[in-house]
């Protein structure tokens, strides 16, 4: 296994699962001894892109932040996790552009019944009654990846199913040991 950096980069509508898919992969990683760091949207939003609202033109500077620090980590040898929605396909491939290592495209698949019923905080409810605008899958667009490297199906898949199929694609990148 070589110890250079790659970068998982998990999108998909809120609550798709996949901040608990990254939280899932994390330690298994950990345990292979890959560098890993989690660069989850709501953390970033908060640290590095506080201020910034929901228009596209917030999401794209917040998603190319995280873009760049993915790639920071990832060419220092880092497995960087990303868990974002990071809901448009142009920005997203600007990112996979920037990336100086192997970038893994994992969409996070879930119907949108499945990730409304999964809601704790009532987001999709209160952006349906209008109170929350811009809500992506609601009133701004989710572009799903055209080719993405993986595809989990969180609405079908137990998280062990997706996970370990994020694992399985990573060996035989190479990117872990067989």
């Amino acid at each position: 296994m070589s110890s250079q950096g790659f970068i998982l980069w998990f999108t998909g509508l809120s609550g798709a699962g996949k901040s608990t898919l990254a939280q899932y992969v994390t330690p298994k990683l950990i345990d292979l001894g890959v560098k890993v760091e989690t660069l989850d949207g709501d953390e970033v939003r908060e640290n590095l892109s506080k201020g910034l609202g929901f228009s596209k033109e917030d999401r794209d500077t917040n998603i190319r932040r995280i873009g760049y620090v993915a790639n920071l980590l990832s060419r220092n040898g880092v497995c960087s996790i990303t868990a974002a929605i990071s809901p448009y396909e142009a920005v997203r491939k600007e990112c996979r552009d920037m990336a100086q290592a192997p970038f893994i495209e994992i969409y996070v698949e879930a119907p949108l019944a499945v990730v409304e019923e999964r809601d704790t905080k009532g987001l999709y409810k209160k952006a349906r009654a209008g109170e929350i605008k811009n809500f992506t899958g609601i009133s701004d667009p989710y572009e799903a990846p055209a080719k993405p490297e993986i595809v989990v199906h969180t609405g079908d898949e137990s998280i062990e199913q997706s996970g370990d199929k994020i694992i399985g694609y990573l060996r035989e990148r190479g990117l872990l040991p067989a």
